[in-house]
């Protein structure tokens, strides 16, 4: 009984001697694949990164192009606002004076002295 026993630690001990150096081998090749893999994951690490800068670059790059034309879009906008107020302006003196030619005209035909009814509705508007 006890060389049978001595058979089996013997194949035991072979056994783990063959999976030691097939462990020592299998471990090079396993440490090798770890770092393959842990280049793998930093390499897609640094793409997503990269992707994330690009993205915010064009995003910057659209708020600033949505900006520009937001604000040549007010610069016309006031521009013709003002062009519109200076017509305005010039027909109402126009139109000032056109009144006054004619009330001082009506004042000229009826009397002399309604010269001073004549700037007193002037004055008013």
């Amino acid at each position: 009984m006890r060389g049978l026993c001595k058979e089996e630690d013997y194949a035991f001990l072979g056994t783990s001697e063959k999976m030691t150096r097939e462990g020592t081998e299998g471990a090079g090749d396993v440490e090798d694949d770890r770092r393959d893999k842990k280049d793998e994951r930093v390499h897609r690490r640094l793409q997503r990164e990269q992707q994330e800068k690009e993205k915010l670059r064009d995003i910057e790059e659209s708020k600033q192009k949505k900006e520009q034309q937001w604000r040549t879009h007010v610069a016309e906008l006031s521009s013709s606002q003002e062009k519109t107020l200076q017509d305005r302006l010039a027909r109402l003196r126009k139109f000032r004076e056109f009144e006054r030619k004619v009330l001082e005209e009506e004042s000229a035909t009826e009397d002399g002295g309604a010269c001073l009814t004549v700037n007193q509705p002037l004055t008013r508007m």
